[in-house]
Parts: structure tokens; sequence; C-alpha cells
């Protein structure tokens, strides 16, 4: 059984304040607390889970010190962030230099300016994993990566792939010349028609708003996603996550 106080705790951290008061985020489903679990880069606080999850992962939970609160569906329907709780929720703490940021020269880097739809960075991370990108540089007023719903959408991502945020003006500033920088703008050019190197930034924008106009300066290798055929009229525009992906799977087709 769970106390009515925990069950208050736990839904406190839905709010960006108190997880960065108590540096922690809490995860749901047996795939993402177990990715998180396995990654071995943060320690468990509370797991909640159901007698089934708790007998399955035996092995896992025997050497984790942290408090398990066995609960029924119902009980669990209580604590969840989702309309369909997926038999364990846990409060971790956040993940504590998971990667070093360095070697921005020698591989490829994504940067998030302004993202603001939880799923949306979620999906981004997940895709960064899939593409095998260590790093997400986030600008300070994209939405926090440890919000459940961008937890959730991460399907366990988040345990692979570092996510820093910084002001973004004093991280290019702080990039050799020698980097490209590559954004999706579009008076870009054709980025099926254009050679991409191995290495490099890609810089995402807002969903509304696009690449703001600081950071569009920073650009040197502008690139635009081409609709089909071009003459046709069309949507104005690609989902954010959407977009990420066709351009980081262009930036991985072997040349």
């Amino acid at each position: 059984m769970i106390s009515k106080n925990k069950i208050k705790y736990i839904h406190s951290l839905n709010l960006k304040k108190n997880r960065d008061t108590q540096d922690v985020f809490v995860a749901e489903g047996s795939k993402i607390v177990g990715d998180i679990m396995v990654c071995g880069q943060t320690d468990a606080r509370i797991i909640v889970a159901q007698k089934e999850w708790i007998e399955s992962h035996q092995e896992e939970l025997r050497n984790i010190k942290c408090e398990i609160i066995e609960v029924t569906y119902d009980e669990l329907a209580k604590v969840s962030f989702l309309c369909h709780p997926q038999q364990v929720i846990a409060v971790f703490n956040k993940f504590k230099g998971q990667h070093s940021i360095k070697h921005l020269e020698e591989k490829l880097t994504l940067v998030l300016d302004g993202v603001q739809d939880p799923g949306n960075l979620g999906t981004i991370v997940r895709i960064a994993d899939w593409f095998g990108i260590e790093d997400v540089i986030c600008s300070t007023d994209t939405v926090d990566v440890y919000n459940p719903k961008v937890v959730q959408a991460t399907m366990g991502s988040i345990a692979r792939v570092n996510v820093e945020y910084r002001v973004l003006d004093d991280f290019f500033s702080s990039l050799p010349s020698s980097i490209p920088i590559y954004g999706t703008l579009l008076e870009g050019e054709n980025m099926y028609e254009v050679p991409h190197s191995n290495n490099g930034i890609i810089v995402m924008g807002n969903e509304g708003k696009g690449i703001s106009l600081p950071i569009r300066k920073r650009i040197n290798k502008a690139l635009r996603i081409p609709n089909y055929p071009e003459t046709r009229e069309t949507a104005d525009s690609l989902n954010v996550a959407v977009a990420t992906a066709i351009i980081c799977s262009e930036f991985r087709r072997p040349k």
C-alpha cells in the first residue's frame, strides 16, 4: 500500500521547481524504468510497482538500495501521470556527468533553440539515440528534459543521450571556427544537393518561430528540407521532431 503523502510527493514532481529542489525526476513503464536502471548512471529513490513487475525484476532489485512499494493497479493509477499506468513508476536522481561534452569537432551534435513541446523534445532525444548522437545541447528556454512527458517520449533514450542546457550565444562563442554549423532555414540550400560532413552542429528551432535571429547568425551552412514537388502548394512547415529525423538520417547516410 502507498500512503497519501507519498502519492502527493510524487505528484509534486510534475512541477520543475520541485524536481529541481529535490534533484530528481519521474519515469514510468517497464522499458523506461528498466533502461534507466541498466544504464547505471543514476540511482532510484523510490520504486512503486505491481507485484508482477517486482517478481520479474528480482535480480535487478537485489542490488538497489531504495524504497520499493508494492501496489495494486488501482493504487498505481492514483500515482501515475499516465491515463493507462504501466506496472511501475520510479523516482530517480537526476543524471550527473553522463558524458563529457568534448571533441565536438569530431562528431555530430544537436542544438535545440527554444523547443517547447515535451513530446517533441522527448522524440528528438530518442532520434539522437537512434542515430548515434551522444549530445543534445538545449537553450535555456527549451522545455525541461526531466518533465515527465519528455521522459516518457524518450522511451528510455534519456539514459543514453547527454542533454545539457546552455546559453547558446556563449556555447557557440566557445566553439572552434572550423566547426560547421548547420541549420534548417527556408533560404537554405536543398539538403539533398550539398555534401555534408560527418561532424558539426545541427541546429533545430522552435515549433512556431524556427531558429531565433541571434542563432541564425551563427549558422554557416543553411539547409532546407525540400517539399515534393517544390512547385506544389503544401504545408508551410514540418514538425521539428520529424524534421530532425530527416536531417539526421541524411547526415548518417553512407556517402
